[in-house]
């Protein structure tokens, strides 16, 4: 019960109750002591109209008047004279003198206080005005064990009453606290742990219901995550599918590769000046076709193989990728260039850094196409203290926002109708495993521009002469 969220909030309601209850008991009890000594003071005033009627009274008669104001002396103050109309001894001294007639609230409440929690009886003097101004002053003398008594009485009775209250009330607010919160709490988290039982399942995802503000954000939170969680297992289920798939694909195409790469040995023996030209081309092509193949096979299984780092020439990789990227282009209007110093080495593996510019230049060269205006293409290339920066920029209409949004994201992430977008995916892929980068400079209607930036550091033993 103490460990339930409506169990706490009980006994919370109860200690509050009872705490607004106990700040309602002082005053309650200081009020009551001034009404006990006013009425005290109006019983003495009364008794003494009997001795104005006659001066002379019987003793016994004085005493019972005393016995029924319960007080020990009355002095009544007319005409600017005290006099003293009732006596009887006293068996007590006078102890403390409290004036009624122009007290605080503070005053009376410390008063009774003091009084509530002394239980030694004693005799005190009470001042106050006489009712229906029948004089100047009335003044009594009186013993606090009485007061005392009917002052405890009386605030068990207000305790009793706030523990009813108390009760009551908690019980009220447990019920409301149930049915309002705990209760669709509780379906919130049976819907949590049915969905986890079976996450892929889009018929579990909650519908927001809950009529409280706070809830029902919670709730609607909660559907956004289970949402994107749910396509994001079915996402991984299908690139899982896609890797498998792929890994057989690249079984197969290898070995046709392999096949085609014999045929290209035949054609570099041709005499045809064009042939001689673009045999060099093509085989490098088909090698790096089989290649990848053979690499597609392990990325299925895992992530793509560690880079074979080398010191290799970067303008023969640009070159080459520019070359192929030439041929694609067919009667679109669409220039390339390239501004990289010569003889500039870098370390990396040249057929991962092809496969990263490639897919760079590519989708460069894609996306000027779909406007079927003219662009331009542009690779350049930095040496930096601590890196080297290669830029491929276009003026192509740059990247829609959600591609922006998905950049590195599998099949979220394309730029065209009908692109997956692991162009890119692949490409930061690689490049981290370079210990670099792959970054999105800017893009805009004016083009776009990526940078490739990898490190120069070098362990030894890990470069291998290009």
């Amino acid at each position: 019960m103490l460990n339930t969220l409506s169990g706490r909030f009980l006994i919370l309601t109860t200690i509050f109750v009872m705490l607004a209850e106990v700040l309602i008991f002082v005053p309650s009890v200081a009020r009551f002591r001034e009404d006990y000594l006013l009425s005290r003071l109006e019983r003495a005033q009364i008794a003494s109209l009997a001795l104005l009627a006659d001066e002379m009274i019987d003793p016994s008669l004085e005493e019972e008047l005393l016995r029924n104001a319960e007080v020990f002396n009355v002095v009544l103050r007319r005409d600017e004279a005290r006099q003293l109309m009732l006596s009887a001894p006293m068996p007590h001294p006078i102890h403390a003198t409290f004036d009624l007639r122009d007290d605080t609230a503070f005053t009376l409440i410390r008063d009774a206080m003091a009084r509530l929690f002394d239980p030694e009886p004693r005799v005190i003097r009470v001042i106050g005005n006489p009712v229906r101004e029948a004089g100047l002053l009335i003044e009594v003398t009186m013993e606090t064990a009485p007061l005392r008594m009917a002052m405890i009485d009386y605030g068990l009775r207000i305790l009793m009453l706030s523990a009813v209250i108390s009760v009551i009330t908690a019980i009220l607010l447990f019920l409301a606290v149930r049915a309002t919160l705990v209760k669709p709490i509780k379906r919130v988290v049976g819907q949590m742990q049915r969905y986890a039982a079976n996450p892929e399942d889009a018929r579990r995802i909650i519908t927001p219901t809950a009529g409280v503000r706070e809830l029902r954000e919670a709730e609607e939170a909660l559907a956004s995550l289970e949402t994107q969680l749910t396509g994001a297992l079915k996402q991984k289920e299908r690139l899982a599918q896609l890797g498998g798939a792929v890994a057989k694909i690249s079984h197969d195409l290898r070995n046709i590769l392999t096949s085609a790469q014999l045929f290209t040995d035949r054609i570099e023996m041709s005499e045809d000046p064009g042939v001689k030209r673009m045999a060099p081309k093509l085989v490098n092509s088909i090698t790096r076709a089989v290649n990848l193949c053979e690499t597609t096979l392990a990325f299925g299984k895992a992530e793509e193989p560690a880079p074979r780092l080398a010191r290799v020439l970067l303008t023969d990789i640009v070159d080459d990728v520019i070359a192929s990227e030439r041929l694609a282009v067919g009667e679109a209007e669409v220039s390339f260039s390239e501004d990289v110093p010569t003889g500039m080495t870098i370390l990396a593996d040249p057929e991962q850094l092809y496969r990263v510019l490639a897919n760079l230049v590519r989708n460069a060269r894609q996306a000027i196409v779909s406007t079927g205006s003219a662009g331009e293409i542009s690779v350049a290339a930095r040496e930096e203290a601590e890196q080297w920066v290669i830029t491929v920029t276009d003026t192509g209409p740059g990247l829609p926002p959600k591609a922006q949004e998905h950049l590195f994201t599998a099949f979220q992430g394309g730029t065209r109708k009908g692109g997956t977008g692991l162009g890119l995916v692949i490409s930061a892929e690689l490049v981290r495993g370079h210990g670099g980068q792959l970054l999105l400079d800017r893009t805009g209607p004016d083009g776009t521009a990526f940078s490739i930036c990898l490190p120069r550091g070098e362990a030894d033993g890990a470069v291998e002469k290009s």
